[in-house]
């Protein structure tokens, strides 16, 4: 199918969180801390409040009343207390965006700054384990002796892999625009990956009650995680309008959203394995090292992909936290399993090379018949034929064996290969199916489409499970009114939607008006199974000998990942995740300002994403793979696992263009020179 709402987007009538046409709209600029560190010991709004069409300051020297269950980032002005640099200490509403720009530039802040650490390293004093690692994994996970099976290896590896913090970076600024009724209700348009998530967090951050807030989302220009939960400007929003009494909409810089939107935590990984005469492991050891904000503890679950990937009888995963005056770390795409699998299927490359065995032969020599960290039975596992096809697509077998030695002129060429993985979760979920008075169908859910076309394959499960053509059904989402839809995050939104939507349109055929579904219990009864997707990343890349360049004229990928619902939704879905990957691999990076706090590269110049040329050739596909125990259409998510593996499959390649290992994201030009291929 085509998208639903292509059309409404490509001629600019999709109506985003900034664009509601509201009557009397005022707007919000925010004030950002300047210390990393240290307290507010003054906010001067006088000033501010002296220029045109400014209508109110808002800082910790008259705190809005906020609920008891306000915390963290979203509990504004109410410390004194600076958690780290970029944070909202004080906001200004204008009649205009421009006045209140400007208004925001004339605020005084007087602070009383303290020392500030904001270095991740792999011997801090401040490393501690944290008690569950996102979204509630265990935070160390062990079996057998890893110590007695790298002693008895004929072939080990023991190395340290680091990755930087990066930003999602959606096309869409983070936006809100909060309306106030007479009654109190309060209406709240946001750039959210989930309504009903984020209609309870802004009533429990408010102090209301649940049914007297609502989120619209009805369109949403990419998230990758960073709209996973509600983020300072929703509430920022609502309280300034009820500050002023008149609607009002903030729409953050890019800039500010490096600062209180999220990223990816940076990692420093330690991976020990060791493997026998024929390739099979007899250990594996992966420790992550990571950090999150004063405020909020965050621990990405960096390590937990090694729990289900390659049999070893001995097997240690584990997370370290610290601390830091930073802010709080957050979703990204594949968060855990992006970073973890870069780290982990590079040190399998390692592995392959010090065994004298083929990268591929060593993952399928390893493929395990249950999940190694629990033991349980996979729902479906099929990674070696992802590899067998990937290679016999990619043409591994015209691998010279030994690296660094294909070369045209300056460009010295190599491939690489590296696995992929990514959980099939899904959530409870409710949703209404009705007939219409014209015979067509109503479905409601209050699902979210970031771009991911949720709004067309719905409409198609909804079509398939009734027996009707798609154009027959139409799908409302995006609304807290709605019933009650998990996160658009996880890889679980189709899954946990799908479901409730073919449960109502099972009982609609049924009753024949409407059908109400919720999957709770349905959920609940889950039988325990490792539900994993799985995929194979192959990478050729060409390296310039002279100016350090990487170029990649060939990524491709190779899938299984249930029942593909839309084969067309699905290919952007993973050439998008690939193509995310490369820019992972070879370009994206915030450096932190150790100096001052915060971070040195704030927008789009400075930090770099894929552009159209930087993707050769980027090749998606999949196994059509039938899996019972997953969920009423048999599908996994996809919207993940693309990413996850593609910067592994990358390193590796360079590495067998030039013979020289890289072990630091991202693999830019200086780097790969100070190599000394």
């Amino acid at each position: 199918m085509n998208r639903i709402e292509g059309r409404v987007k490509v001629t600019g009538l999709a109506t985003y969180a900034a664009e509601y046409p509201v009557e009397g709209v005022t707007y919000c600029y925010p004030v950002q801390s300047h210390i990393a560190k240290g307290r507010v010991k003054r906010v001067d709004g006088g000033p501010a409040l002296e220029l045109p069409g400014v209508l109110a300051v808002l800082s910790c020297d008259d705190p809005p009343p906020l609920g008891e269950g306000a915390e963290g980032e979203l509990a504004l002005f109410q410390s004194r207390d600076v958690a780290y640099r970029g944070q909202l200490v004080a906001a200004v509403v204008a009649d205009t965006y421009e006045n209140a720009r400007a208004a925001a530039a004339a605020v005084r802040v007087e602070y009383d700054p303290d020392d500030h650490d904001v270095r991740l390293s792999a011997d801090h004093p401040g490393l501690y384990k944290p008690e569950v690692v996102n979204p509630g994994f265990p935070t160390d996970t062990g079996h057998g002796d890893v110590e007695a099976g790298l002693a008895r290896a004929a072939a080990t590896v023991d190395v340290t892999y680091t990755t930087p913090v990066l930003h999602n970076n959606p096309m869409e600024p983070h936006a809100s625009l909060a309306v106030w009724d007479e009654e109190g209700g309060l209406l709240v348009y946001d750039g959210s990956q989930g309504t009903s998530s984020g209609r309870d967090a802004i009533a429990r951050t408010l102090g209301l009650d649940p049914g007297s807030v609502r989120v619209v989302s009805r369109h949403v220009g990419g998230g990758f995680g960073s709209k996973g939960t509600t983020r300072p400007q929703a509430v920022l929003a609502a309280l300034a309008a009820r500050a002023v009494g008149r609607p009002v909409k903030i729409a953050l810089t890019r800039q500010q959203m490096f600062d209180v939107t999220g990223y990816r935590t940076p990692t420093i990984q330690r991976l020990r394995l060791g493997a026998d005469a024929a390739g099979r492991l007899t250990a594996l050891e992966h420790v992550a090292y990571e950090q999150s904000s004063t405020l909020v503890e965050f621990a990405e679950q960096t390590a937990v992909p090694a729990r289900a990937m390659y049999a070893t009888p001995a097997l240690r995963t584990a997370h370290r936290l610290v601390r830091l005056n930073v802010a709080t770390p957050s979703w990204m795409r594949a968060p855990g399993e992006c970073p973890g699998m870069y780290a982990l299927e590079s040190a399998m490359d390692e592995l392959a090379y010090a065994a004298g065995i083929d990268p591929v032969e060593l993952r399928i020599v390893n493929d395990p018949g249950t999940e190694p960290g629990t033991g349980l039975p996979f729902s479906s596992r099929h990674l070696v034929a992802c590899l067998r096809e990937g290679a016999r697509r990619f043409g591994w077998d015209e691998r010279d064996p030994e690296p660094g030695v294909r070369r045209e002129g300056e460009w010295l060429i190599g491939s690489g290969v590296a696995s992929s993985t990514y959980p099939a979760r899904r959530s409870p979920c409710k949703a209404v199916a009705s007939l219409r008075g014209d015979g067509d169908v109503r479905v409601e859910v209050a699902a979210t489409d970031i771009g991911t076309g949720a709004r067309t394959v719905l409409t198609r499960i909804a079509a398939d499970t009734l027996g009707v053509p798609p154009e027959r059904v139409h799908l409302e989402l995006g609304d807290s009114a709605l019933p009650d839809a998990p996160v658009a995050g996880g890889s679980m939104g189709t899954a946990s939607w799908g479901s409730a939507v073919v449960r109502a349109c099972e009982e609609l055929r049924r009753d024949g008006r409407t059908g109400r579904a919720d999957t709770t219990e349905e959920v609940k009864a889950d039988a325990k199974l490792a539900r994993h997707a799985f995929g194979a990343q192959f990478a050729e890349v060409r390296v310039s000998a002279v100016t350090g360049e990487v170029r990649v004229p060939r990524l491709l990928g190779v899938f299984a990942a249930g029942h593909i619902v839309d084969a067309k939704l699905a290919r952007s879905q993973f050439l998008g995740g690939m193509t995310m990957g490369l820019g992972m691999a070879l370009m994206e990076e915030t450096v932190t300002d150790e100096e001052f706090g915060g971070f040195l590269h704030r927008d789009l110049a400075q930090y770099h994403v894929p552009a159209c040329a930087d993707a050769g050739g980027v090749e998606a596909y999949w196994l059509e793979e039938r899996d019972g125990e997953l969920n009423p259409m048999g599908s996994k998510g996809i919207g993940e696992i693309g990413i996850v593996g593609t910067a592994a499959a990358i390193g590796n390649a360079v590495y067998h263009a030039t013979g020289h290992r890289v072990r630091d994201l991202p693999l830019t030009p200086a780097k790969i020179l100070t190599s000394r291929f």
